[in-house]
């Protein structure tokens, strides 16, 4: 699925945020709702996971790391051939 976001120019100027800000923001607000995984809310903030944990700790957010991010994690190292 792909959704698209409409936002008129005035209300995005009031904001002051750029497409990039508002693409983490909700990246950002999906995860702490714990609505999708660390690895998802990167994707959508279009940023490394690296980065998106570093994010998370300048504003304090606790990474919520659980067996299923774990063993996705291990899943993904595997297959990257990473030792």
């Amino acid at each position: 699925m792909r959704i698209s976001i409409d936002i008129p120019d005035n209300i995005a100027r009031t904001a002051e945020l750029t497409e990039a800000e508002l693409l983490r923001e909700i990246a950002v607000l999906l995860f702490q709702q714990e609505r999708i995984t660390l690895g998802k809310a990167a994707q959508i903030a279009r940023m490394h996971q690296f980065e998106f944990q570093h994010l998370l700790a300048n504003r304090d957010i606790c990474v919520h790391y659980g067996l299923e991010e774990y063993q996705a994690d291990m899943k993904s190292l595997r297959e990257n051939n990473w030792r």
